[in-house]
């Protein structure tokens, strides 16, 4: 069985006086879903409203993946673990070749490495141990940045692809919780709740473009912190709520969620506000942001959603 969520602006009468609540039904799930990236998607986005409900993805298929879900799951984590290494790969030597800075390919790395992960969801089967399978892929990856970040083994490419200074140490803070927090959404949330998707969105989409933008345009500082811009607030703000909503309709779009216009926005729009009040603070030096924004939007949207 696979488990769908809706989000709804008005509650039931015995739930009294909340503004909101989150359901749950039951829905029968298929032995695969990796078909539906190619028909769903199309015809979801074609329908141009939030609130039109698709079948859910696990209503639509059957007999797909005559190897069972285990096999699906495994070819699913063999493939985004490859795709992983190979994005890495990519900016390790357009960072090599000087095509692109460090401080950039860093950035451009922690932005797109956590949404394809988040994007590689749905091409794992409806079992339960679905989202273990995809929480191997981060687990992988925190394995390797101990390893390397306690000097076991040396790969300089990794460490220029993802640190600020090129010191070993620096993938046991920042790239660490990173992954941390992406084995969290994967075991915690998965599919079936609107909190890890965007708690992932504003840490990797909104908290990764606040950077790019603040080290370019940054002139004009916050008051309270002159380590942050108004340029990157505000880009983290436009941008974590612009990527959090897409995230939601690409969810939607397989029946994961049920998203009710203009409460959805009202509500992703909170909580990239109070994601991008916490990455202002001056808390940096004690708190990673990988660490306070995706908490802070956690929190967040566990008050707005429910669940």
């Amino acid at each position: 069985m696979a488990y769908v969520g809706i989000l709804s602006p008005r509650p039931p009468a015995a739930v009294g006086t909340l503004s909101y609540v989150y359901l749950r039904r039951r829905a029968a799930a298929p032995d695969s879903t990796i078909p539906m990236l190619l028909k769903v998607l199309p015809e979801r986005i074609a329908a141009k409203r939030f609130n039109v409900r698709r079948r859910p993805i696990s209503a639509l298929l059957a007999g797909v993946g005559a190897g069972g879900p285990v096999l699906q799951d495994a070819g699913a984590t063999a493939l985004v673990i490859a795709g992983g290494y190979a994005l890495v790969s990519t900016f390790d030597n357009l960072t090599r070749r000087n095509i692109i800075e460090q401080n950039l390919s860093r950035k451009l790395v922690h932005i797109l490495s956590g949404l394809l992960f988040l994007a590689s969801w749905p091409i794992f089967s409806t079992s339960t141990v679905a989202r273990y399978f995809a929480s191997l892929v981060p687990s992988m990856n925190c394995l390797r940045l101990v390893i390397h970040g306690l000097s076991l083994v040396p790969d300089e490419g990794l460490i220029k692809s993802v640190t600020r200074e090129g010191k070993p140490e620096e993938l046991l803070r920042g790239p660490l919780f990173y992954v941390l927090v992406l084995i969290l959404c994967a075991i915690v949330f998965w599919r079936e709740s609107p909190i890890g998707m965007v708690s992932l969105a504003m840490m990797c989409g909104g908290d990764g473009i606040a950077d790019i933008m603040g080290r370019r345009f940054g002139a004009l500082k916050i008051p309270y912190n002159q380590q942050k811009s108004w340029a990157g607030s505000i880009s983290m703000f436009l941008f974590g709520f612009l990527v959090s909503i897409s995230i939601l309709y690409y969810f939607s779009a397989f029946g994961y969620i049920k998203l009710e216009g203009v409460w959805t926005l009202e509500r992703v729009a909170l909580i990239s506000l109070v994601a991008t009040v916490v990455e202002s603070l001056p808390i940096t030096e004690t708190v990673d942001d990988n660490i306070s924004v995706p908490l802070a939007s956690m929190m967040a949207a566990f008050l707005v959603f429910g669940h």
